[in-house]
C-alpha cells in the first residue's frame, strides 16, 4: 500500500502538521484544497491536511487491524487513496469537499519518515536471525506476517536508539546527563517500571527536569495531557519539532554507553512479543533439511512411527492418535490417523486423501509426513496440538481478542490462496478442518473431498452426492454439484462467521432445505456480535451470487 501511495502527486510523506500548512498556504489556500502525508503518531497511519475558508484542518487516517483505513467515526476504506476519492463526493464529517489535491512542487519527493528508511532492512534482519531462514522461506515469512513483524520492529526499535537508557535510576540518569556537555534540551529516556511506562529526563537551563510517559490501555504512549504516540522513537520525533508542553524542544540525545550495536539486542532482549507461526517447528517442512529430503518418501518405516495412548480425536474413519516419527536427524511430534476398517472403499479414500496432501507445502496447511501400514493404514501428518478452531473458540472465547481472531482467519486466507495458485479446491473448509498449532497459529486441514480442477474449465463437476457439508457450500455447488475457487470463498465467509461466532454452527436450527431458497432471496447469516464491521463486509463479499 505503501508503494501506491508514494506515487500519489499530492502525497509528502513524513512532514510535519506545520509543514502541511506552509504548502497548503503556498499553494492559495482555497476551499477544498487538500494534501496527504504519512500519520507521525499512528503506525501505518495517514494524515489529511486540508483548506477552508482561508484556515487548515486536519484529519488522521488510522489503520484498523482489518487492514483497512478510517478517518475516526467514519467509514473503512481499503486505502488512503480511497479515503480520499470518497471524501471528493462526501463530506460526511470533513469541514468541505476534497476539491483540488495540492501537488507537491517540482522536484520535491515525499519525505522519508525516520522509521520507513530502516524498516524492511530490520524486518529482514531479524526473521534471518530469529528463525535461520533463507530463501523462499524467509520471503514467505516475511510476507505472511508483516503487519505483526512491522508493529514487533517498530514498538522494540527505541531500544537501537542512543537516547535509550533502558533500566536506569532517576539519580543515574541525572548524572549522566550533567556529564558532558550540558546543551539545553540535551535528553534520555529510560524504563520507568514493569508496566510499559517510562520517564523522559530533559535539561533545561543546567538542570534537569522528568516528565512521566504513560501507556494507556490501548497501548498508547503520552506525557500527561499531550498528544498520543504509538511508540517511543514518534514520540521523541514529535518533540524534536515542537515543545508542545515541555519546557523546550529535545535537541540533543544523551548517548547511552552501554547501547547494544546491530540486531543482536533483539535476539536477546526480553520483549512481551506474543509467538508467531515462525516459532513453532511445524513452520517450515521437516523435509527443508537437504539432509532430511534425502529419504523422503510417502511410505514410512514401521519402526520409526511409535505411536502413544492419547487419542487426539476420533470419526468415521477410525481415530487420530498422537506419535513421534523418527526422523534421520530428529524426531518429531505428529497426529496419526489409524484406519479402523480394512474396507477397501474407505482405505482407497484414505489413501486418495494421502497422495493428495503429500503434494502440498505450506505454513498454513497441514503438511502429510507419509503412510505407515501396519496391521492398519495410517496416515502421519504434521501435529497441531490446539486442535479444531471451532472448539478451541468455544472454549476460550472469553479470552480471545477479535485481533487474534482475525489473524487466524488471515493465515486460512493464505493457505486457501496457496491450493487456488495449485489449482486445487478443498470443499470441506470449515472451521472444524482448521487446526490450531497455537493461539496464534491456524493450519487447514482434512483434504478428503479436495480435488484438482481443470486449468481450462476452473472448476470440478462431481459425478455422485456424498455426505457433503451442504451449510457450507455455495447454491452453485448444491444445486449442479460444481466447485471451484469461487465456491472456495463463499466456504471461505461461513468459516469467517464462525471464527468471529467464536465457534457457533450456521444456520442452527435450519435444514438445508430451508436454508438454500434464503440463499437465492439473497438472505444472508447475520454479522457475529462482535465482529468489526469491516470484516462482515468481507463475509458479504465472499456470499456474492455473481
Amino acid at each position: 500500500m505503501s508503494d501506491r501511495v508514494n506515487y500519489l502527486s499530492y502525497f509528502y510523506g513524513s512532514i510535519t502538521r506545520e509543514e502541511a500548512e506552509d504548502f497548503l498556504k503556498q499553494a492559495g489556500m482555497a476551499d477544498g484544497l487538500y494534501l496527504l502525508r504519512q500519520s507521525r503518531n499512528f503506525l501505518g497511519g495517514y494524515a489529511l491536511s486540508l483548506s477552508n475558508d482561508k484556515t487548515c484542518y486536519h484529519y488522521t487516517i488510522e489503520k484498523q487491524m482489518s487492514g483497512h483505513y478510517a478517518i475516526a467515526g467514519g467509514k473503512n476504506h481499503n486505502s488512503p487513496v480511497d479515503v480520499c476519492e470518497y471524501h471528493a463526493e462526501n463530506s460526511d464529517g470533513l469541514v468541505c469537499l476534497l476539491k483540488k489535491p495540492c501537488n507537491r512542487p517540482h522536484g520535491i519527493q515525499p519525505k522519508v519518515g525516520p522509521f520507513e528508511d530502516l524498516k524492511d532492512q530490520l524486518i529482514r534482519e531479524y526473521v534471518q536471525m530469529t528463525w535461520n531462514l533463507e530463501g523462499q522461506a524467509l520471503e514467505q515469512a516475511i510476507i505472511s506476517q508483516k503487519p505483526q513483524l512491522e508493529k514487533l520492529i517498530a514498538t522494540t526499535a527505541h531500544e537501537r536508539m542512543p537516547w535509550f537508557h533502558g533500566k536506569k535510576s532517576r539519580e543515574d540518569s541525572e548524572a549522566c546527563m550533567l556529564r558532558g556537555p550540558r546543551t539545553n534540551g540535551k535528553f534520555l529516556i529510560r524504563d520507568r517500571d514493569s508496566n510499559g511506562s517510562y520517564a523522559l529526563c530533559l535539561l533545561h537551563e543546567g538542570k534537569p527536569y522528568h516528565y512521566r510517559i504513560d501507556r494507556d490501555k490501548t497501548g498508547k504512549l503520552s506525557i500527561q495531557d499531550g498528544k498520543k504516540f504509538d511508540t517511543l522513537w514518534q514520540m521523541v520525533d514529535h518533540y524534536c519539532h515542537k515543545s508542545d508542553g515541555l519546557l523546550r524542544v529535545l535537541t540533543e540525545p544523551c548517548s547511552n554507553p552501554d547501547h547494544p550495536v546491530g540486531m543482536l539486542y533483539l535476539l536477546h532482549y526480553n520483549c512481551a512479543r506474543r509467538d508467531m507461526p515462525m516459532d513453532s517447528n511445524v513452520y517450515e517442512s521437516p523435509y527443508a533439511d537437504p539432509e532430511e529430503l534425502k529419504e523422503k518418501t510417502l511410505y514410512l518405516k514401521q519402526d520409526s512411527l511409535i505411536l502413544e495412548e492419547k487419542e487426539l480425536g476420533s470419526g468415521n474413519f477410525g481415530t487420530v492418535k498422537k506419535g513421534i516419527y523418527k526422523m534421520r536427524k530428529k524426531d518429531i511430534s505428529v497426529a496419526v490417523k489409524v484406519l479402523k476398517s480394512n474396507d477397501p472403499a474407505v482405505k482407497d479414500e484414505l489413501m486418495k486423501e494421502a497422495h493428495f496432501m503429500h503434494q502440498l507445502d505450506n505454513p498454513y496447511i497441514v503438511r502429510m509426513i507419509g503412510i505407515c501400514e501396519r496391521e492398519c493404514l495410517m496416515l502421519v501428518m504434521e501435529l497441531a496440538e490446539q486442535g479444531q478452531l471451532n472448539k478451541f473458540l468455544q472454549a476460550h472465547k472469553d479470552v480471545i481478542t477479535i485481533t487474534n481472531v482475525v489473524e487466524l482467519v488471515h493465515q486460512v486466507s493464505m493457505g486457501m490462496r496457496y491450493l487456488e495458485e495449485k489449482n486445487y479446491v478443498h470443499r470441506d473448509l470449515a472451521a472444524r478442518n482448521v487446526l490450531l498449532v497455537t493461539q496464534h497459529y491456524a493450519k487447514i486441514s482434512d483434504f478428503g473431498l479436495s480435488k484438482a480442477i481443470n486449468a481450462e474449465e476452473n472448476y470440478y463437476k462431481a459425478k455422485t452426492t456424498g455426505k457433503w457439508p451442504l451449510k457450507w457450500y455455495a447454491p452453485e455447488s448444491i444445486n449442479f454439484s460444481k466447485f471451484s475457487s469461487k465456491s472456495d470463498v463463499w466456504s471461505f465467509g461461513v468459516m469467517m462467521w464462525e471464527a468471529f461466532t467464536f465457534g457457533q454452527k450456521p444456520y442452527k436450527g435450519k435444514k438445508i432445505q430451508e436454508v438454500l431458497p434464503m440463499l437465492e432471496n439473497n438472505e444472508r447469516l447475520e454479522s457475529p456480535a462482535r465482529c468489526p464491521p469491516e470484516m462482515y463486509e468481507l463475509m458479504k463479499d465472499c456470499w456474492t451470487l455473481k
